[in-house]
């Protein structure tokens, strides 16, 4: 069961009074991801990652190309689109803006067990629940607590459980722990790594940090203005990086060896060189 992305071009509408023209957000992307393998999609804000998610979600219809999940395009209808869906989900960036305050963690995860129809009757219901709060390292007495009595980590624990719930095979993470404290990103990430390995889970893991990027992905893809310039496994994208823009990348992270203004400098006058 590949996850595939072939040829795809997304182009927005940009009017300027009475003209218009087309903004490449993506353009002509190709990749897949296999069941077990974590890809990592690094680049810059506006690069065009975010783009690729949301058509990989179905937020956002390609201009042109196709993607797949077995075979089953995105863009199918009646059961072929609800198998997509429940095998397709997302973990989104803010986990303070993604769960309703209103409402108990147990309804989040209520939820999409019943409308994909995962479970029967309230006990099974609440069995599950308390089963999925256990996969992200939760206690059971989780589930009846408001998101503002948990910690930033534990929502994205419990985004991640929601997820899981409708029966997800691929999970597309966008920027899971770019709004986390350092102290308790790592946890976060151990925790999808593991998932990932114990459930043979295919992630697109969509991230800026280059580091963190090589320490939990098989292969990286690099973007800039909606290219994908570069792709590889972690390991030989960033010790022998290719492109120029990479490098840059690479240069512009944070090293407690050097100073961090001088590289993100040599960062923004590759940006001037290119016309960005």
């Amino acid at each position: 069961m590949t996850l595939e992305v072939t040829d795809v071009t997304k182009k927005f509408k940009i009017r300027k009074g009475l003209k218009s023209s087309d903004l490449v957000a993506v353009n002509n992307a190709s990749f897949s991801i296999e069941p077990g393998q974590t890809v990592a999609l690094v680049g810059e804000s506006g690069s065009g990652k975010s783009t690729i998610a949301k058509m990989i979600l179905r937020l956002e219809r390609p201009t042109s190309g196709s993607i797949t999940l077995d075979g089953v395009r995105s863009t199918a209808r009646g059961e072929e689109a609800k198998k997509y869906r429940n095998l397709v989900q997302m973990v989104f960036q803010d986990p303070f803006a993604s769960l309703n305050p209103y409402h108990t963690i147990a309804h989040h995860l209520e939820r999409p067990l019943l409308i994909h129809h995962k479970t029967r009757g309230r006990e099974e219901t609440r069995a599950k629940v308390e089963e999925l709060l256990a996969r992200v390292n939760l206690s059971p007495d989780m589930a009846d607590r408001r998101p503002h009595e948990l910690s930033g980590g534990q929502r994205q624990r419990v985004a991640i459980a929601r997820a899981l719930a409708p029966g997800a095979r691929y999970l597309i993470a966008d920027e899971p722990v770019s709004m986390l404290d350092v102290s308790i990103r790592l946890s976060v990430l151990n925790l999808l790594a593991r998932l990932q390995r114990e459930e043979n889970l295919g992630v697109l893991y969509i991230t800026h940090d280059l580091a963190t990027a090589r320490h939990f992905s098989d292969e990286i893809m690099v973007m800039l203005k909606g290219n994908i310039v570069e792709r590889g496994p972690s390991d030989e994208v960033i010790l022998n990086p290719q492109h120029d823009y990479t490098r840059t990348l690479l240069d512009a992270a944070p090293d407690p060896s050097h100073h961090g203004r001088m590289k993100r400098q040599v960062h923004d006058e590759y940006l001037a060189t290119t016309g960005s």
